[in-house]
């Protein structure tokens, strides 16, 4: 599916449906080629796992604001919600995973990495939604 966006957009939005994606910053073609990496990654989830994300947005954005890079690191993705298993009966604002491009295609021009660390990067982030923490991930060796 091909949308058309007003150019003056400066995010992508990507799910395992679709991918909307347009700037006036940079190339066209090399945004909308980030964008379908997180796609497929989103896609490439286990089924069991997408079916039960629900009230989540996935964003592609250029970079992390002074707020979210606030300790200084290199911020590859972000997670930004109530992990459902904190969640009780109350209505939530949707979830929010932020996809930072340039800090991804800084580590690597080859487009094989930068698959692979988006790949890295998704699974990550949507684990701290199921509730799993930076702790436990580095237990798992993720």
């Amino acid at each position: 599916m091909t949308l058309a966006l007003p150019a003056t957009l400066h995010w992508c939005r990507a799910s395992a449906v679709r991918t909307l994606c347009d700037s006036q910053r940079m190339s066209d073609l090399r945004r909308a080629r980030f964008a379908r990496l997180v796609t497929r990654a989103v896609s490439a989830l286990p089924e069991r796992y997408r079916e039960k994300m629900r009230n989540v947005e996935i964003l592609v954005v250029d970079e992390p604001d002074a707020e979210q890079a606030r300790d200084g690191a290199t911020l590859l993705g972000l997670y930004e919600g109530v992990p459902l298993t904190e969640r009780r009966d109350e209505p939530w604002l949707p979830d929010r995973i932020s996809i930072f491009r340039k800090p991804i295609e800084a580590m690597s021009a080859s487009p094989r990495v930068q698959a692979k660390i988006v790949r890295e990067t998704v699974m990550h982030e949507v684990a701290h939604h199921f509730g799993i923490t930076d702790e436990r991930l580095d237990e798992l060796g993720r």
